[in-house]
């Protein structure tokens, strides 16, 4: 496994599945700019604002042509079967919910503070771990990591306007200077 950053502005994702678990799968696309489409034969939550697209019917097959990634939180074996045959054939990304060993992709645990994002993984094995791990980890962050982030990147694209590269700055120096004494808590 690879942990990756994916930039999903406008990317086309498809959720299979409207209980707990889809729509909160749903709310972590459409957070970072996924144009998200529903498909459930029922919808036991709200749909999250900013869904792109809902359909109230049964998977189908040939649902997952257009999509980049899909997400299966069906809940139904036989229903998963098929959106996994069609995933492997169409090569598309797929996450099928509590069932890792057939997913190509894992969600993480996320702490974000800005442009700081922590993401932590058990490849599937132990989300509740995750979830824990990434708490401890964002207890330890110091309170101004965000503001830190937003700094380095405005003077990094000042070096880079200069035409100079950023590999000649002593980044860590700045780091601890910018950090002061939030670098300990």
């Amino acid at each position: 496994m690879l942990p990756l950053a994916f930039k999903f502005d406008s990317v086309p994702v498809l959720v299979v599945g409207a209980g707990r678990v889809g729509a909160r799968k749903a709310e972590q696309l459409i957070e970072v700019g996924a144009m998200v489409t529903m498909i459930a034969e029922e919808f036991r939550q709200p749909v999250p604002q900013g869904v792109f697209h809902v359909e109230q019917r049964r998977y189908r097959q040939g649902d997952l042509h257009g999509f980049l990634l899909v997400v299966s939180a069906t809940g139904d074996l036989a229903i998963n079967d098929e959106i996994v045959a069609e995933a492997r054939d169409e090569r598309i990304w797929l996450n099928v919910v509590d069932d890792p060993a057939r997913s190509s992709f894992y969600f993480m645990a996320l702490h974000r503070q800005g442009e700081v994002t922590i993401a932590v993984t058990t490849e599937g094995a132990a989300p509740a771990l995750a979830q824990e791990i990434r708490t401890l980890a964002a207890q330890r962050l110091p309170n101004n990591i965000g503001e830190v982030a937003a700094t380095l990147r405005d003077e990094r694209r000042a070096v880079h306007e200069r035409g100079a590269s950023t590999e000649d700055v002593d980044w860590r120096t700045r780091i601890r200077q910018l950090l002061g004494s939030d670098a300990t808590n």
